[in-house]
């Protein structure tokens, strides 16, 4: 074959004439080489292809079996060898994108996001996900980055913080767990570490094969709760992320959702960010118990009231309900790139139906709901007593979620209303005007959900 054949005569002339510079010339030859390239190859198709028809075809004519090529045609065996080739590169694909979404399904690998607050039940909440065997389920990766990494509240330090989680949050659903051993103290060595935090509430990572055996004279930190395993590789647990179908993480430190946008419309994912909220009064009163050296003002004030309270300390509140009601206006606006993939869920009203909003979340990250989440919600949504750990997800959640009401000082309460009056409107959370109406358990401090929370 030819090349001038291939291309008109004028173009020549053309090209001659014009003396075009250099950089242009080796342009123009790159295209005229792709053209070439693109002629070749269909050519080679179109011979490969009589090629293996022409044997079968004798085989239909004659009823025998055809005759092996001739020794010196070697262009038959080059084509041979060539589509011995594409056919292991296609079967060595096959095998790489079933390793990336799963050994089950091969559908959609989805990405799930339960953003919240500390003491909002996203402990309880990212259960619900945790249980589901096809889940790689992780509890507070960005712990670590919080302990090593210092940002001072507010500014441009409160920006690079965000940056900074979120870039490890994509590392991590992309299963690139590696990301984490900068931040893991002490550092892990070859690839392993005992001080994963809160490994045990994280299922994928306490199943074989991430499980090894124990190691006598290594104390694991964060164990798991219901076998003993060997301190955690970071390369099986990256592996097994891998293998499983979807991919979920729970946290508390990431509350700009506009920083999010990235994650979201990276072609890689396939993100659903579900923001778990909470009403704000609950919020102090359970943040009271579970860190009590942090709120000694608070106490103190709401039981002697001597001093008035700082107003550093209502500030910080108010800044943290803004950040929360933000984020939740802008996904109820349901701008172009977050649409479809916002969901607002209250924790009352998990509390009151557990079973219906578990499945309402799934039916939103397109995901199935499976024996195993609603067996492990039967069995820790109704329990006799609440646990005595500050941290339990083991709950009688239709009786509980409203305790807090006779336990925080009716002054306290009147603080955080205050502060946080535009958030609670938001959530429909009810104001209360009376130490009498927030102890009365038949006054209702909760509006109906609007189904509108659903994007």
């Amino acid at each position: 074959m030819e090349i001038r054949r291939a291309l008109p005569q004028d173009f020549w002339e053309l090209l001659h004439c014009l003396k075009m510079r250099s950089k242009y010339v080796v342009l123009l030859v790159f295209v005229v080489g792709l053209v070439i390239i693109e002629k070749e190859n269909n050519f080679i198709s179109r011979v490969s292809d009589k090629l293996k028809q022409s044997p079968q075809a004798l085989v239909e004519a004659n009823g025998t079996e055809a005759s092996p090529a001739p020794a010196e045609n070697g262009s038959l065996d080059s084509l041979q060898e060539l589509d011995a080739t594409f056919s292991q590169l296609k079967s060595h694909l096959r095998n790489v994108t079933l390793q990336l979404v799963g050994d089950g399904d091969p559908g959609p690998r989805r990405h799930v996001l339960l953003m919240a607050t500390t003491r909002t039940g996203s402990s309880f909440v990212g259960e619900f996900f945790n249980q589901q065997g096809s889940i790689f389920y992780l509890f507070e990766p960005l712990w670590h980055i919080e302990r090593t990494v210092t940002f001072e509240p507010g500014g441009a330090n409160a920006v690079g913080s965000a940056l900074v989680y979120r870039d490890v949050l994509k590392q991590l659903f992309l299963c690139d767990l590696y990301i984490l051993e900068s931040f893991i103290l002490p550092a892990p060595e070859g690839h392993v570490t005992p001080f994963m935090f809160r490994r045990g509430s994280s299922r994928s990572l306490c199943e074989e094969p991430v499980c090894t055996p124990n190691t006598k004279k290594v104390f694991e930190k964060y164990h798991c709760k219901n076998r003993r395993c060997g301190p955690l590789n970071v390369t099986l647990a990256a592996e097994a992320c891998r293998r499983k179908q979807h991919v979920a993480l729970k946290t508390v430190r990431i509350r700009q959702l506009e920083f999010l946008q990235p994650l979201v419309e990276d072609p890689r994912l396939d993100m659903r960010i579900i923001q778990l909220v909470r009403d704000p009064r609950a919020v102090l009163a359970s943040r009271m118990v579970a860190f009590s050296g942090k709120y000694e003002t608070w106490k103190k004030w709401a039981a002697e009231g001597e001093a008035p309270l700082r107003e550093e300390e209502v500030q910080r509140l108010r800044g943290n309900c803004e950040s929360i009601r933000l984020s939740a206006e802008l996904g109820l606006r349901r701008p172009g790139w977050l649409r479809g993939r916002y969901m607002l869920v209250r924790y009352e009203d998990v509390a009151q139906a557990p079973l219906q909003k578990a499945e309402e979340m799934y039916r939103f990250a397109g995901l199935p709901l499976t024996p195993q989440v609603e067996e492990w919600i039967g069995k820790n949504t109704q329990a006799a007593r609440d646990g005595s750990d500050v941290y339990s997800t083991r709950k009688n959640s239709s009786e509980q979620f409203e305790k807090w009401r006779f336990s925080i000082p009716f002054k306290l309460a009147q603080v955080v209303q205050d502060a946080c009056a535009p958030a609670m409107r938001l959530f429909g959370y009810k104001l209360a005007n009376s130490p009498a109406a927030l102890a009365n358990r038949s006054f209702s401090l909760l509006e109906e959900a609007q189904p509108s929370w659903v994007t």
